[in-house]
């Protein structure tokens, strides 16, 4: 299973997101995590970038929703505890499995 991490430099959040996908894909051998960077909003535009970090499996936004909007902006995910930068390392495992 591919997993990418797209996320660009000006938000911090895909770090997090970075360390727990690290660590899924320590768990599970069958799961290839990648990274690419988003360098402009043409890019954003084309690659439909939900914002940063936006995680990608087997190449579809596994956390996307109606209000998910495309360009070079720090995304939000709700979790249990709130509002949050990136997604629990239960969501991501949750999101990989469902995939």
């Amino acid at each position: 299973m591919d997993v990418t991490l797209l996320y660009f430099d000006g938000c911090p959040n895909w770090q997090v997101a970075d360390r727990r996908l690290a660590q899924l894909a320590a768990e599970r051998p069958d799961v290839t995590v990648s990274r690419r960077r988003v360098e402009t909003a043409q890019e954003a535009e084309r690659l439909r970038f939900g914002g940063s970090p936006t995680i990608l499996v087997d190449g579809v936004d596994v956390f996307a929703g109606p209000r998910t909007t495309v360009g070079l902006t720090c995304r939000l995910y709700v979790t249990p505890d709130g509002l949050a930068g990136a997604p629990t390392l239960d969501q991501l495992r949750a999101a990989i499995t469902k995939a």
